[in-house]
């Protein structure tokens, strides 16, 4: 049985050009694996703690490697234990999140080599038995507002999601609506309409946050989508009423299928009246509310504040309180919707994470800027 021989970490560049930490594990069978993590501009601030890359570093040399040189890589639920037990922090404070994740997320992805199976295939193993076969849909942010984007969108995501299961009748639908819309954009803006924000969505000067809606509408004219946003209502400077007047008008006029974070990151119990307003018709969806936090979740079950969550391994740290997270959502009955970060990297293991623990959802951005479209490849590529 192969073991862990050495495990060492670097320094990258991520998407908006600044440094996140990439983990290189190797068996003592000469298996080599890199990870690399990502990390949120838009962050919720219960998430576990990052630390410097050159702490990250340091960290992995003198603290990780050490003590899982010589583990069991198939032992993924006691060597996240051994990381967790390491930093001893009740947020990952001491050696960071964005340490141990990287490294948690690279011991799986040997594993998988080692037993010489795809990705997807054994996280489905490790995720038993909360892993209900088939793919996710896919969430394409098209239009970047927010903190995403240099414009006066006050919402930070807006979302096309095609009605198929089928990654290559998503992709091509997607595809489709992302020309059309650019083509939109620059008709209405002018030419310099086509740049796109950091998740590669078109970031134009709209008037207003409804006009987004009418342009993807049109856009995605003939083909059977659902629409959603992101609100990200913690960082927008709008009060509570004026959000909740601005979700009816989206719901009433565009149909609106799925609304992220619309309220404050603490705010159970306004999340629990849009639920109880809207959930029959709209997954009402907790990010900055439940930060992929199992104590979280259980407030928001006990409140009936949402009716899906979103799942960031990078919230809480290693794979194995991922998937707690994850089942925990099935217990509820919850949507799972498997999610990217506006900080990325080229690494594709969300896609086959989503996949694996069978994901109602996953959001990957646009289909622009590399380190997206490397997802959508990966998406493809497990389909075929």
């Amino acid at each position: 049985m192969a073991r862990i021989k050495e495990v060492n970490g670097s320094k990258i560049l991520n998407s908006r050009n600044d440094w996140t930490l990439q983990v290189e594990l190797a068996l003592d069978n000469d298996i080599r694996v890199r990870a690399s993590v990502p990390k949120g501009e838009s962050r919720g601030s219960h998430e576990a703690a990052s630390v410097d890359i050159e702490d990250a570093i340091r960290n992995i040399k003198k603290v990780i490697h050490p003590a899982l040189r010589g583990w069991d890589p198939f032992d993924q639920t006691g060597l996240d234990r051994k990381l967790i037990g390491l930093d001893g922090t009740p947020n990952k404070s001491k050696l960071g999140g964005n340490t141990l994740l990287a490294v948690s997320i690279a011991a799986l992805r040997a594993a998988a080599l080692q037993k010489g199976i795809a990705l997807w295939q054994y996280v489905r193993e490790v995720a038993s038995p909360a892993s209900p076969v088939g793919g996710p849909r896919i969430f394409a942010n098209v239009i970047n507002g927010g903190l995403h984007a240099g414009n006066a969108l006050d919402i930070q995501e807006y979302l096309v999601i095609p009605k198929t299961t089928n990654p290559q009748i998503a992709i091509d639908i997607i595809h489709d609506i992302y020309q059309r819309l650019g083509a939109l954009c620059n008709e209405r803006f002018g030419r310099a309409a086509s740049l796109v924000g950091d998740e590669g969505g078109y970031a134009p000067i709209f008037d207003n946050n409804l006009s987004p809606l009418s342009l993807i509408k049109a856009a995605a004219e003939g083909y059977e989508v659902e629409l959603g946003i992101d609100a990200a209502a913690s960082n927008i400077g709008m009060g509570k009423n004026e959000l909740l007047d601005l979700y009816r008008t989206m719901v009433d006029q565009f149909s609106l299928g799925y609304i992220e974070d619309p309220l404050g990151e603490d705010d159970f119990g306004g999340f629990a009246e849009m639920n109880s307003g809207y959930g029959k018709t709209v997954t009402i969806t907790g990010d900055d509310l439940t930060v992929t936090n199992v104590g979280r979740m259980e407030e928001a079950w006990e409140r009936k504040s949402i009716n899906g969550v979103i799942i960031k391994p990078n919230q809480v740290g290693t794979i194995t309180e991922t998937l707690a997270a994850v089942r925990k959502a099935r217990d509820y009955g919850w949507r799972v919707v498997v999610s990217h970060r506006s900080e990325e990297t080229n690494d594709d293991f969300i896609a086959d994470f989503a996949v694996g623990v069978g994901a109602d959802g996953i959001k990957v951005g646009a289909p622009a800027r590399g380190e997206r479209v490397a997802k959508y490849n990966r998406l493809l590529e497990i389909s075929q």
